[in-house]
């Protein structure tokens, strides 16, 4: 299977919870008026959009309705998913690699899979050519550092580890000497899962980016946070809390298949405007892509990939 078909599989729920939904309200209607848009919205903020940014697609919806003197409801489908890819953006966001070593911190609370993201953004990047190193910056736990290892034999890259509790800012700054004296392309610094509400562990957080830094000026090039969709809403303030704490340039969202919260994508994209870089719809190690916004919203809507 391909992975437009994988993806339009796994977005299977979430379309029943959203684009169905949304076809039900119109199918027999007759006239667009107050009362649909009010139901509309309620089926955006049941489906994870979030209140706010269901109010400002309706609003989107109002406008392209008046502009384009639309009267059949039928005609919203449409509109809602060029509302969709509008928010998403048209634009691929990419991570940037261009500089060597380019350092990618990547960031998130426990559980949402972010030890196997770095595994599979490593595997992608050696199958492409680049050199890449692992650091195991989470010495909380004795089983993270392990786990880290055992990806990094997979993937044939090698890991720089400390001891359990060893300070992670220390190993951040070893790994980053590390990638310049081996002439490594990508490292790719692992942390501890933390609770967002969690102050001191946020703000360990900031001094590892700090170490970084001076490890290797104008490191991390990259904050990764990786978010579970099936968390709904809760990734939003995720995502906002850590934005705060850390500056994050890009989101990883993983487990993207068989939920039926997807579209908190929308919610997560309006509230901070951190572009999604990376999706995850499976768990093999081809199943990590870069999110295409037109390509997801197709998927969505259930269409075909050359529409």
């Amino acid at each position: 299977m391909g992975f437009f078909n994988k993806l339009k599989e796994g977005l299977s729920r979430t379309r029943q919870n959203l684009v169905q939904k949304v076809e039900q309200l119109v199918t027999g209607r007759q006239h667009i008026d107050e009362e649909l848009y009010e139901e509309l919205e309620e089926v955006l903020i049941s489906a994870d959009v979030g209140a706010e940014m269901a109010l400002q697609m309706v609003e989107g919806l109002r406008k392209k309705v008046k502009e384009q003197k639309i009267g059949d409801p039928g005609e919203l489908k449409r509109l809602l998913q060029e509302e969709i890819v509008e928010l998403l953006g048209q634009e691929t966001a990419v991570v940037d690699i261009s500089k060597k070593p380019t350092v990618v911190l990547v960031v998130g609370v426990n559980g949402v899979g972010k030890t196997t993201t770095i595994a599979k953004l490593a595997h992608r990047w050696k199958s492409e050519g680049r050199k890449v190193l692992l650091a195991a910056g989470d010495t909380f736990r004795a089983a993270a550092i392990d786990q880290l290892e055992i990806w990094g034999q997979r993937v044939g890259v090698d890991v720089i580890r400390h001891q359990e509790g060893s300070d992670p800012g220390a190993v951040a700054y070893d790994a980053a000497q590390a990638a310049i004296s081996r002439g490594a392309d990508i490292l790719l610094v692992d942390t501890a899962g933390r609770l967002h509400n969690k102050n001191h562990l946020m703000n360990e957080l900031s001094k590892v980016g700090r170490v970084l830094d001076r490890a290797l000026p104008g490191a991390p090039h990259e904050i990764l946070l990786v978010l579970d969709a099936t968390t709904g809403q809760n990734a939003v303030t995720q995502a906002r809390l850590f934005g705060e704490a850390v500056g994050v340039t890009g989101l990883v969202l993983t487990k993207l298949d068989g939920t039926a919260k997807g579209g908190v994508i929308l919610a997560i994209q309006g509230e901070l405007n951190v572009p999604v870089k990376f999706i995850g719809i499976g768990e093999a190690m081809d199943d990590l892509r870069i999110f295409e916004p037109q390509q997801f919203a197709k998927a969505l809507f259930g269409q075909e990939e050359a529409e």
